[in-house]
C-alpha cells in the first residue's frame, strides 16, 4: 500500500511546486491548509493569502484532496503567546523558529498522521539525508539564495525522520520553470513572509503589549529622555529612538530590570562572544569545544567562532572577529560546511 505524503500548501508556488513534484513520482498525497487566526477578514484583499476557492482549484489540478486544519488554538498558545512573552521579558522573538517545531512539524504533522500520513512535505529550501546508522542530517538548500536550514534547525530527529523536502536540491529560477513548464499557477501572486502572521503593523501594535515608559541612557548612564515600553525595540534599531545628536544612535541593550533603554554608537554593539541556551542539537551535543560556523540572524552569513559547551543545552560562543547587534531572543544557527548542527537562542552578548 502506498502510504500517503501529507503536503502543506500556503498557496505560493513553491509548496504547489512540492506537490507537483511528489505526484509527478508517484506518491500518494493529500494537501493540509491551515489557519492561525490572523487571517484577514473575508472580502479584504491579501495578495499573500490564498482564498478557499483558490485553494481547491489548485488541488483540484493537482488531482489530490485539499483538507483545511484550524489550528487557531495552539498557533495562540505555541507561537502568539511566545511571541508577546519574549518581548515582554526583553528579548526579540523568532516565531519561525518557533513554529516550525511546533505547529507545522508538531500539530499539522500530528493531525495529518492521523488521517494516515506517514510524513510532511512543505516548500522549504533545505535537504534531509540519513547516515548509515539511520540517523537524520539536516543540510542548507541548494539555492543559497532560498536556503531556509535556519528557519529548520529546531527540529528534532523524530520529526526530521517524517520530514519531506522537495525543492532542497533545486534554485528558486528552477522552481518557477518547473511552475511555468507544466503550466501551475499559484493560489496568490504574492510569496509569504517571515513573519507570516503580522501585517500592516508591528508585535506591539497588533498584539497590543502594554507600554511601560522607562529612562533612554546612553552606555555611560547619562539620561537622554524617555521611552514607551522597551517592547517597541530591538537590539541594533536606530528609528524610533528620536534622541538628536552629532552620531546616530542605536540601541545597544533593554535593561528589564530597570526598564531601561539603553543607546550608543554603532561600535558599542560589537560584541566578541555570546552565550546560546535551549540548544537543539540535531545529532548528540559536543563533548568539547569545536569550531563552527555561525549565524545570527537569518539574513546574514554565518562566520567562524569557537563553540564550548556550558552543559548540553547551552554554550558559550566565541567569534573570530567581533559581531554587531547579538541580540537576545535571536537565533544562533551551528553550522559544519552545508549541515546543521543544532540552534539555540541568544541569551546574552558579550559573555
Amino acid at each position: 500500500m502506498n502510504t500517503p505524503i501529507a503536503v502543506a500548501v500556503s498557496g505560493g508556488i513553491d509548496s504547489l511546486v512540492a506537490a507537483h513534484l511528489l505526484k509527478e513520482e508517484g506518491h500518494a498525497l493529500f494537501a493540509v491548509h491551515f489557519t492561525t487566526g490572523f487571517e484577514p477578514p473575508a472580502g479584504l484583499p491579501a495578495a499573500a493569502l490564498p482564498d478557499v476557492g483558490a485553494l481547491q482549484e489548485m488541488a483540484r489540478r493537482l488531482g489530490i484532496a485539499l483538507y483545511r486544519v484550524d489550528l487557531t488554538r495552539e498557533f495562540k498558545r505555541e507561537v502568539v503567546d511566545y511571541v508577546a512573552g519574549t518581548y515582554l521579558a526583553g528579548a526579540t522573538p523568532n516565531p519561525c523558529l518557533v513554529c516550525n517545531p511546533r505547529i507545522k512539524f508538531g500539530a499539522l504533522l500530528q493531525w495529518a498522521g492521523q488521517k494516515g500520513a506517514r510524513s510532511l512535505a512543505t516548500g522549504h529550501y533545505a535537504r534531509v539525508r540519513r547516515d548509515a546508522d539511520g540517523r537524520c542530517r539536516l543540510y542548507k538548500g541548494a539555492d543559497p539564495h532560498k536556503d531556509q536550514s535556519y528557519f529548520l534547525a529546531r527540529l528534532g530527529q523524530e520529526q526530521l525522520q517524517r520530514a519531506v523536502f522537495p525543492l532542497g536540491g533545486l534554485t528558486k529560477a528552477q522552481v518557477r520553470a518547473w511552475a511555468q513548464r507544466h503550466r501551475l499557477a499559484p493560489a496568490v501572486s504574492e510569496e509569504s513572509q517571515d513573519i507570516c502572521f503580522i501585517r500592516g503593523g508591528r508585535y506591539p501594535e497588533v498584539l497590543a503589549l502594554p507600554a511601560s515608559p522607562g529612562r533612554i541612557e546612553d552606555v555611560h548612564g547619562n539620561l537622554l529622555g524617555e521611552h514607551q515600553g522597551l517592547h517597541r525595540f530591538t537590539i541594533g534599531q536606530r528609528r524610533g529612538i528620536n534622541r538628536p545628536a552629532a552620531r546616530p544612535y542605536y540601541v545597544v541593550r533593554l535593561d528589564r530590570e530597570r526598564n531601561r533603554l539603553v543607546v550608543g554608537s554603532k561600535e558599542d554593539l560589537l560584541a566578541p562572544a555570546c552565550r546560546v541556551t535551549g540548544i537543539n542539537w540535531v545529532l548528540a551535543p559536543p563533548e568539547a569545544a569545536r569550531r563552527v560556523a555561525t549565524r545570527v540572524r537569518y539574513r546574514t552569513r554565518e562566520v567562524p567562532a569557537t563553540l564550548t559547551p556550558i552543559d548540553e543545552r547551552s554554550a558559550r560562543v566565541a567569534f573570530d572577529a567581533p559581531q554587531s547587534a547579538l541580540t537576545p531572543g535571536q537565533a544562533a544557527v551551528f553550522y559544519d560546511g552545508d549541515e546543521v548542527l543544532g540552534s539555540g537562542f541568544i541569551a546574552a552578548p558579550g559573555e
